[in-house]
């Protein structure tokens, strides 16, 4: 295989590994804003959940748990913003910035509390990490020279949260385009008053997407720090939130568009990423701003052809 075919299925592989966690986050945004609720906090659902995939992938060591649990703290911080929006009506955009403030405030106050009072935790064992789901079928003896299957090996050694990611955008969209509970979800989204009309308890559905946002959030939270990296870290996340977001926007609020999105925001990450394994004398600064600035040119070109959902970001009040 040609070292060209190599380096591209490198960045391939990277590409798919670091878009993983903005598709879980994406999706979470795509469910809460198909509701109704604009949830501009997923970056700080994003950081409860990578600390508490670390806290429990470390000293539990059972790397499923840890991430279930990682969903679990994302779940538990956006109740916080489902009751402040849905409950007491509150600014869909203030709400989600006081997550912001508070879920990365949070996860490093965790991490000096689980790790001896550093802002950063202890590295979890590789095999303490997701598992690499192909990695027996794909031996270095079956490979050995076929160039198709040293590209193989490259692309579907992966770790196990980038297929479960993939799965979940097709039940995202059978969830909202091929069931009735979809279908309330969307008309809660376009007209609250008009579905409760029909008896659909807006409320509950609200909630029921809200808190589904925050654990998606927390489960690409946790897919950074058991799978991406070993560890958290204050800069882990830093603006994955915030991409993912931006993805639902360029997806126009569709798991699948969303989706694409992230691997194209992923393609960006991997591509810098990849630079900057191979020495190309690049100053890294510049490197590491080309994922943000790709997602600064998605969103000026495609936002205006954009339509999120009619209802979304309105505070709604039931009559009483």
């Amino acid at each position: 295989m040609s070292n060209l075919g190599l380096n591209i299925a490198s960045i391939l592989s990277i590409t798919l590994l670091y878009s993983a966690p903005l598709i879980y986050t994406a999706l979470g945004g795509v469910l809460s804003e198909n509701s109704g609720v604009v949830n501009i906090g997923l970056e700080g659902m994003m950081a409860i959940g990578a600390i508490m995939g670390s806290i429990v992938g470390y000293y539990v060591g059972n790397p499923w748990l840890a991430f279930l649990c990682g969903g679990i703290g994302g779940m538990l911080l956006a109740l916080l913003h489902a009751i402040a929006t849905i409950h007491f009506s509150a600014d869909h955009v203030v709400s989600g910035i006081a997550i912001n403030l508070i879920g990365p405030g949070l996860a490093v106050f965790l991490s000096r509390l689980f790790f001896d009072g550093a802002a950063m935790s202890k590295s979890i064992p590789y095999e303490n990490k997701l598992p690499v789901l192909f990695k027996s079928i794909f031996t270095k003896e079956v490979v050995g020279s076929n160039g198709l299957l040293k590209f193989l090996d490259i692309i579907f050694t992966q770790y196990a949260s980038v297929y479960i990611s993939f799965i979940l955008v097709l039940l995202m969209y059978f969830l909202l385009y091929k069931t009735r509970l979809g279908l309330r979800i969307r008309s809660v989204g376009e007209h609250p008053k008009a579905a409760e009309t029909l008896g659909v308890n807006a409320y509950a559905i609200k909630y029921i997407c809200v808190l589904g946002s925050g654990f998606l959030a927390g489960l690409g939270g946790a897919s950074m720090s058991l799978a991406v990296v070993s560890n958290f870290r204050e800069t882990l996340i830093s603006g994955q939130g915030f991409i993912a977001l931006a993805a639902v926007i360029f997806g126009g609020w569709k798991p699948h568009g969303a989706m694409a999105a992230c691997l194209l925001f992923g393609f960006a990450q991997g591509l810098s990423v990849f630079l900057g394994s191979r020495g190309i004398n690049i100053n890294t600064n510049i490197l590491s701003m080309i994922p943000y600035i790709i997602t600064l040119v998605v969103l000026i070109v495609f936002v205006k052809g954009s339509r999120a959902p009619s209802a979304d970001g309105i505070p709604y009040e039931r009559n009483k």
